[in-house]
């Protein structure tokens, strides 16, 4: 059975990197492309590591609504419900028990940092972490207190290392029944096990019932690599430019860079 070639697409965009630049801006031509596409009808959502909290603004900066987003690397899926507070209820939520990786990180990693998500979004951390990570419902801790409770999330960083040291340090880890995604600095984004983008965005598109060969995906960052393979095997997955060459070797199409607004390029070909 072929698909009409008007059928809807199912378009899962990441934030940071690829949506949206370094500086926080998000360019006219993205703007213009997602605002274009989403009326046409096509579901253009988001698929970021982002908090729910932190991910919602971008949506208004946007100007959709999409029925589903993404966010935690696939560990939060929430539904639009214009009963909640903000647009939005927790679907689908995935958690683990934090306290083995958490233990075993610590004893690799002297100086790092914590945080760890709960399945109501809420962050606990033990130092200081970038506010587009966690947001403002969060509380400062110290470390046995991230220990025990379900989590959705553990995100590490560890700033005495450089990016080639923690890769290292990562590897020698052997962590084991958990999903993790390294960042662009040495970051280290901890889910469920089996649990990323993909699965999440999986189900979303059975929900659809949207077929394979109608996903995009685009995103730039190592916690995009199953979501950019998921894509690629019949639809479009589509790393951008300045993504490291892992994420541009999952991908079937590369675009430019996110200074040079690779996603509008690729979104316009829609």
């Amino acid at each position: 059975m072929t698909t009409p070639t008007d059928a809807p697409w199912l378009v899962a965009l990441d934030v940071d990197g690829t949506t949206m630049h370094e500086n926080g801006t998000i360019s006219d031509g993205v703007l213009d492309q997602v605002r274009r596409l989403a009326a046409a009808g096509h579901e253009v959502m988001l698929a970021t590591g982002r908090s729910s909290a932190t991910t919602l603004p971008v949506l208004e900066r946007l100007d959709i609504t999409p029925r589903f987003v993404v966010c935690s690397n696939g560990a939060i899926t929430l539904h639009r419900d214009p009963a909640s507070p903000t647009g939005y209820r927790r679907e689908w939520v995935e958690t683990f028990d934090p306290t083995d990786v958490l233990m075993q990180i610590r004893s690799h990693l002297v100086g790092a940092r914590y945080a760890v998500e709960d399945e109501r979004g809420f962050y606990r951390y033990t130092e200081p972490f970038p506010d587009a990570t966690i947001g403002l419902d969060s509380e400062h801790v110290e470390f046995d207190d991230l220990l025990r409770q379900d989590a959705t999330r553990v995100v590490v960083i560890s700033p005495d290392h450089d990016m080639e040291d923690f890769l290292q340090i990562v590897d020698r880890m052997g962590l084991n029944r958990v999903s993790y995604a390294i960042g662009w600095t040495a970051w280290l984004d901890i889910a469920p096990d089996g649990v990323n983008k993909a699965t999440a965005m999986e189900r979303v598109r059975a929900e659809f019932g949207i077929p394979r060969s109608r996903v995009m995906a685009v995103g730039d960052g190592r916690n995009d690599i199953e979501m950019l393979q998921w894509a690629s095997v019949q639809g479009r997955g589509v790393a951008m430019g300045q993504a490291p060459h892992e994420v541009l070797a999952a991908a079937g199409e590369i675009t430019g860079a996110v200074h040079e607004d690779g996603l509008a390029l690729v979104l316009s070909s829609l």
